[in-house]
């Protein structure tokens, strides 16, 4: 089987679990492919010793039966890019922090590939965001795991998004800006603005306000099969949106949609993982938090 390797960031301690995990893959006779991105992390930290192909397009990417990701959960997000359409199961090795996608400690590296190589894991399906204008933005990977949001683009005075459901109007957004994001994106930047949890298994969207001028604003889920139609108005010429943690400027003439996206993300589940597990730990629920 071939599996590529993706990081963004290789710190120089984390090298040691970098060793354990090709020590394993190799063990199991896996061919290890590194992406550009992960191939100069290990160049810069002195690598000699580690034996791999890099990748060198879409036609080798197009060949992988996995890509293990190496970082965080923004690591992973960036991995979702890279894959698009061609659905590779993700496996996410977090040398990160939260760690809500990619769920598998550096502890566990031999356990996690040894179960992948004897198939003792569930490939998850995960809905993915699109973005629709009428101009080519983010050249063209115009998709998300998270989320899609639209914000003022300084200390300039907050913005109004109107927005509509399936053409029909639903609110004028007064607000520092806007987010519409996935159910796996429930657990980011909307939670943080107060949006509410999802599982991963719903079919919905959130819109989120960031900040809104009326406190009765409040999240709203809908159906993600609902296209969501976005017109900015504000004092200030450009605006920001963002792509999971994508962002570029546009002006207000440029008409925004999003709606799901035809193609999804596939993360492998290791047994034992669930994801009111992840919660209950990255959240501290369940402990007594008075002591």
């Amino acid at each position: 089987m071939k599996v590529a390797l993706h990081g963004l960031a290789l710190k120089s301690e984390y090298f040691q679990h970098i060793q354990i995990l090709f020590e394993e893959l190799i063990k199991f006779k896996f061919e290890i492919f590194a992406t550009k991105q992960f191939d100069r992390q290990l160049r810069m930290n002195g690598n000699k010793s580690l034996q791999y192909l890099t990748i060198g397009g879409k036609s080798d990417m197009a060949s992988m039966d996995f890509m293990i990701s190496i970082g965080g959960d923004g690591t992973l997000l960036d991995a979702v890019c890279q894959i698009g359409s061609l659905e590779i199961p993700i496996l996410g090795l977090n040398t990160g922090r939260m760690g809500f996608l990619a769920t598998v400690a550096t502890k566990d590296i031999s356990l996690a590939i040894s179960q992948l190589a004897n198939g003792n894991f569930q490939i998850e399906s995960r809905s993915l965001i699109s973005l629709q204008s009428h101009k080519r933005l983010f050249n063209g990977v115009n998709f998300a795991l998270n989320e899609f949001t639209i914000h003022k683009r300084d200390t300039s005075s907050m913005i109004t998004v109107h927005t509509y459901i399936d053409g029909k109007y639903l609110n004028s957004y007064w607000a520092d800006g806007l987010i519409v994001s996935t159910p796996t994106g429930s657990t980011g930047y909307s939670l943080s603005c107060g949006g509410p949890l999802i599982s991963p298994e719903a079919k919905s969207f959130v819109i989120t306000p960031v900040s809104p001028h009326n406190l009765n604003v409040r999240p709203i889920i809908i159906s993600d099969d609902s296209e969501i139609s976005l017109e900015i108005e504000g004092r200030a010429e450009k605006f920001l949106i963002s792509l999971d943690s994508r962002s570029t400027s546009i002006s207000s003439e440029i008409k925004l949609s999003v709606k799901k996206e035809k193609f999804e993300a596939k993360l492998v589940k290791l047994p034992h993982y669930h994801f009111f597990d992840t919660l209950r730990q990255k959240l501290n629920w369940g402990f007594d938090m008075r002591n």
